[in-house]
């Protein structure tokens, strides 16, 4: 009984949080990815990697305005990848790249395409010594985002 009424509950607010234009498809898409889109929320708000590869560098960060960051680095990470900043998820395995130095949003480093993708409220640090390192952060943005969408709202348009 209690699935069934939040099952009523989720439908409703769809139903409202939808443009009068929404069919039935825009409805069931909704309902169906409604889980999900939470779940992957969740795993929005923490970036928790390891990285094992050669380099030396280190960095900090507050937010992307109050940033630092020196040192380069060519590593595999494992672990939770942070913000999305896109409908698909990311996946928790792959290539890390970074080289060169950046103090706030003077930024004269690259990371070949491979460089982490940080939210601009994240604040973390992140250091790689010879062959291993890590990078940790949290998006106070996400925090904001998951419980926007647990009503239907999606303020960082990362759901799919």
């Amino acid at each position: 009984m209690r699935q069934a009424l939040l099952a009523l509950v989720a439908t409703v607010g769809m139903l409202v949080a939808l443009p009068a234009s929404a069919g039935p498809v825009d409805v069931l898409h909704g309902v169906v990815t409604y889980v999900p889109n939470r779940v992957l929320d969740v795993l929005d708000i923490v970036r928790a990697r390891v990285r094992v590869g050669p380099g030396l560098a280190v960095g900090a960060r507050a937010t992307e305005a109050a940033d630092v960051y020196a040192g380069s680095y060519w590593t595999l990470y494992a672990g939770l990848p942070g913000p999305r900043g896109r409908r698909l998820p990311r996946l928790p395995i792959g290539i890390e790249t970074r080289t060169g130095v950046e103090v706030s949003v003077a930024d004269a480093s690259t990371g070949l395409g491979f460089a982490p993708d940080y939210g601009v409220a994240e604040a973390g640090v992140s250091f790689q010594l010879l062959g291993v390192g890590m990078d940790v952060g949290i998006d106070p943005l996400e925090m904001f985002d998951l419980v926007a969408g647990f009503f239907f709202f999606d303020p960082r348009d990362d759901d799919f």
